[in-house]
């Protein structure tokens, strides 16, 4: 077993092609038909969003699990148990369904009259649910510690303390490609945080500050998210102010003048 310190620096370090180990098959294939597999490219954001919200929702709604497209963006909007929290329409949803199922993350199903999606995550990567229980928690929040991993995957595994959650992440960081890194600490965290590789390598300074150390930091998806909240507003000013004008159009009120003295 690699130390910390060798595995995160080989990690860091490295191209950030996220691939499937030749060696892993499904049940589909019998040993004279398997092959080799293709290595998996990068994820986007948003592809790692829509694989997180299929595994939440398999355990937390399994009753409208598979999701349809709807469902599934709702998710993906979710303001809960979200970082960065995104806004994105179905149409882009649809696009990135679209992208998984080349890659055989997603399935659609054929059983209803509405199309429903379904993760393969498992099977693809070649790792127990426990193991995609951890990803999906990394996909959906971000950078965490092995303890906020075992309180926030709670609902989609329950992990009996932390050193199992160690032991998996252990498993994944030795993965062949690593699917996770165990990250440096930086000043003022008591603990290491974990992070995902399967959208690239980990740039660590554009990870975010965490509360305590030194200042309010975004990373850049959150600051896309907060300049698309300010023309949001900013819309909703301009709409404000031409409701006023033309009220006090109508009630024949100079807006430019000052109220005269009573």
């Amino acid at each position: 077993m690699l130390h910390d310190g060798a595995r995160n620096a080989g990690t860091l370090r490295g191209t950030g092609i996220i691939g499937v180990s030749p060696h892993v098959t499904t049940h589909m294939n019998t040993p004279s038909e398997a092959a080799p597999r293709p290595a998996l490219r990068e994820l986007t954001p948003l592809e790692a969003r829509v694989l997180g919200v299929l595994v939440e929702k398999q355990h937390t709604v399994p009753d409208t699990y598979p999701l349809s497209l709807n469902s599934l963006t709702s998710g993906c909007n979710q303001k809960t148990a979200r970082s960065p929290v995104m806004s994105v329409s179905e149409d882009e949803v649809l696009t990135t369904i679209d992208g998984l199922k080349r890659l055989s993350l997603v399935i659609e199903g054929s059983s209803s009259r509405v199309p429903r999606f379904e993760h393969n995550v498992n099977r693809v990567l070649g790792v127990p649910s426990q193991s995609v229980a951890l990803l999906a928690t990394l996909f959906l929040r971000g950078p965490q510690t092995a303890a906020e991993l075992r309180a926030n995957s709670a609902r989609l595994h329950s992990f009996a303390d932390i050193s199992s959650v160690e032991s998996f992440l252990d498993e994944l960081a030795e993965n062949d490609p690593p699917r996770v890194v165990k990250l440096p600490r930086t000043p003022g965290e008591r603990e290491s945080r974990w992070m995902h590789l399967l959208c690239g390598e980990v740039n660590i300074s554009d990870m975010p500050l965490r509360e305590g150390q030194g200042g309010e930091s975004y990373s850049l998806s959150e600051f896309e998210a907060l300049k698309s909240e300010q023309k949001r507003l900013a819309h909703e000013v301009a709409q404000l102010r031409a409701m006023v004008e033309r009220m006090a159009g109508e009630l024949g009120i100079a807006l430019d003048q000052p109220p005269s003295d009573a």
